[in-house]
């Protein structure tokens, strides 16, 4: 093999990992959550229909995982996700997370604070606005996101 050919088949190696990847849905998300909460299960389909993968932990309490993941007390919500080094924590929409992980700002992660209904997971007869926060380590943040009444 020359080294133009095996220069070559070195870059094709990710290329056919990154294919890979996206055939198996992307970055796994690790979600910490209770298992007595259907809103929570309801926000793992609304990830799952919209092609991530998922790896859910019943726990008795997530707030352990809030201070693991750096989510501010202000921020927090039902449940606790973690994906390719960002925390999710609540009802954050898929679309937005799709949009963390392709603009990759510098943050520690999103939040939608609260149980707040018309978020995924908590659709229903009644629909809230709501913003979905960009959250950085020093506990600031600020409107990553606006949603609207429904």
């Amino acid at each position: 093999m020359n080294r133009k050919s095996f220069l070559k088949s070195l870059l094709a190696v990710p290329a056919a990992f990154g294919v890979r990847m996206k055939a198996a849905g992307g970055p796994v998300v690790t979600v910490f959550k209770t298992p007595t909460c259907g809103c929570c299960g309801l926000w793992v389909k609304h990830m799952t229909a919209n092609g991530f993968t998922l790896n859910v932990t019943d726990v008795p309490d997530t707030t352990p995982y809030r201070a693991k993941y750096g989510v501010p007390d202000a921020m927090q919500s039902c449940h606790t996700a973690f994906v390719d080094g960002y925390a999710i924590e609540g009802h954050v929409p898929a679309s937005e997370i799709q949009r963390l992980l392709k603009e990759r700002p510098q943050a520690k992660g999103l939040a939608v604070p609260g149980m707040v209904a018309g978020s995924p997971g908590m659709e229903g007869s009644v629909s809230q606005p709501y913003a979905v926060m960009l959250f950085t380590a020093d506990g600031k943040s600020s409107v990553y996101q606006r949603y609207p009444r429904k």
